[in-house]
C-alpha cells in the first residue's frame, strides 16, 4: 500500500513538473527577467517602484539582486504584483523524470552491490556468467526502486 501511494506520488509530481519541460530552453535574460519586462513595458523605475509602495532605488537594487542571484522569492512575487503578473517557479529534473531519477541511482547502486559480490564469488572461484551478472543487476535494480532504502541518495 505505501509503495503503491509513492508510486503515485512520483507519478503526480512528474506529471506536474512536466510543464516546465517546455520552458528549459527558455535562455534568462543577461539583465534578468525583471529588468527586461519593465523595460519592455516602458514602465519606469519610478512606476514600478510606486506600485510597490518603494523607491525606485529600492527597485533597481531588486533587478541588481535578481540579475546577479540573490534576490529571494518573496521579493519575486512582490515583484511580480507590481508588474501585473504571476511568479512562477519550479525544478526540472536533469534526467528527464522523478521515476528516471531514481532508476539511475537505483541502477548506480545495483552495479556497485553486484559487482563487489561478483568480486568476492570470483575469488572463491564462483564467478557468474555476463547474464546472470545483468539479471542480478536488473532485479537489484527494480528492488531498490521498490524500497526506496535511505541510502539511495547517499
Amino acid at each position: 500500500m505505501k509503495d503503491k501511494k509513492r508510486v503515485l506520488l512520483i507519478e503526480q509530481l512528474d506529471t506536474k513538473l512536466s510543464c516546465f519541460m517546455a520552458v528549459d530552453e527558455v535562455a534568462l535574460p543577461s539583465t534578468g527577467w525583471i529588468k527586461s519586462i519593465r523595460t519592455v513595458l516602458k514602465m519606469s523605475l519610478r512606476q514600478l517602484g510606486n506600485r510597490m509602495n518603494i523607491s525606485p532605488q529600492s527597485v533597481g537594487d531588486m533587478e541588481k539582486r535578481e540579475a546577479n542571484g540573490t534576490i529571494t522569492l518573496n521579493t519575486l512575487r512582490e515583484l511580480a504584483i507590481g508588474l501585473d503578473m504571476k511568479l512562477v517557479y519550479g525544478f526540472i529534473p536533469n534526467k528527464g523524470s522523478i521515476d528516471e531519477m531514481i532508476e539511475e541511482r537505483a541502477l548506480e547502486i545495483a552495479k556497485e552491490i553486484v559487482g563487489r559480490t561478483h568480486v568476492t564469488m570470483t575469488l572463491e572461484n564462483q564467478q557468474n556468467s555476463t547474464d546472470r551478472i545483468e539479471k542480478a543487476i536488473a532485479q537489484k535494480t527494480e528492488e531498490i526502486k521498490q524500497e526506496m532504502p535511505k541510502y539511495l541518495w547517499d
